[in-house]
């Protein structure tokens, strides 16, 4: 039986996962937490090469059965070089983390972005399996974005592209992290999504949606205005409303820029599922360029949730 170990990187957790290749499902997995806050990035790379002993020692396998070993890294990836450009909230500064595990584990590293490396997981294994080509968008704290076309990830010239998320929405609209205004981070997020709900709040203070809240507005979650809207709110329904309808227009805008035969939408926004994807799919079949097409782009929901990253990570080695 053969194995890959993928390791999801991130700013609170490392989980180091192993893949059974066959079946292309997580077998075994070890976490850590990342407390990177004054640490060295040798210091976390142990971390993550002691979560890879730990997991292979529990599961009862042999190093001789893992062929590889994939890593998902927050931030900008030269995967020539298999460095870590720069990583937000890590001690990452074009640091050789593929080839310094390489020498500890003696196993061939591989290295990508964590929101490709989801990308992957779900066209190898998940809602883009079959597809010819596929764009992933991770509706989290910000909006994540992965694309593959021709079964390899495309990253830009640079190591930069595919950043869906900081593409215009709104000309001189929220300020968004990156540092400019309007991006379709800004309003497409859940971060986003609670922005706007807190939004309309503030407007209307008979909403159902203060009830929800117990009164304190920095209870706002995701589901507020959803669940709102559920229960007859009107408030509610006009924030999924706004809301949908930016999903509608960054996702038109993937098609009418890269036409993927399919988009698939993670995160814990998309568990909405269909209230979601119907509207988006109309919206693309009415607006879209490629509606003259005979060949339409389909929009999904991704199915492997926090497993994505690990599987994607684990079979980077085809990506080569």
């Amino acid at each position: 039986m053969a194995y890959c170990i993928g390791i999801d990187l991130g700013g609170t957790n490392i989980v180091a996962g192993i893949v059974d290749k066959e079946q292309l499902c997580i077998v075994h997995s070890v976490k850590c937490k990342t407390n990177a806050k004054g640490r060295s990035w040798q210091a976390i790379a142990e971390d993550m090469i002691q979560c890879c002993r730990d997991a292979v020692e529990q599961y009862g396998i042999s190093w001789e059965q893992i062929e590889s070993v994939g890593i998902g890294s927050p931030g900008m990836i030269d995967t020539e070089k298999r460095i870590i450009v720069f990583a937000g909230n890590l001690p990452f500064d074009h640091t050789p983390l593929a080839d310094y595990i390489q020498d500890a584990l003696h196993r061939p590293v591989f290295l990508a972005n964590d929101a490709d490396a989801a990308a992957y997981g779900e066209y190898m294994a998940g809602a883009g399996k079959g597809s010819s080509s596929m764009v992933a968008v991770t509706l989290g704290t910000g909006v994540g974005s992965g694309i593959i076309f021709n079964g390899k990830i495309h990253t830009g010239y640079g190591y930069a592209g595919g950043e869906i998320g900081h593409t215009l929405y709104k000309a001189g609209g929220r300020p968004c992290t990156c540092g400019r205004h309007g991006c379709f981070e800004a309003y497409g997020s859940a971060t986003g999504l609670k922005e706007t709900t807190r939004e309309h709040m503030e407007k209307n203070k008979d909403s159902l949606m203060w009830q929800l809240c117990e009164g304190d507005i920095s209870n706002v979650s995701g589901r507020t205005a959803f669940d709102a809207m559920r229960a007859g709110d009107s408030e509610g329904k006009a924030v999924v409303d706004e809301y949908v309808l930016a999903l509608c227009e960054g996702i038109c805008s993937i098609v009418n820029t890269l036409q993927p035969e399919l988009i698939c939408i993670g995160g814990g926004v998309s568990k909405e599922g269909a209230l979601l994807t119907d509207p988006i799919n109309d919206f693309i079949n009415q607006y879209a360029f490629s509606r003259f097409a005979d060949k339409k782009t389909r929009v999904v929901t991704a199915k492997l949730g926090n497993d994505a990253g690990i599987i994607g990570a684990a079979l980077l080695e085809n990506n080569k």
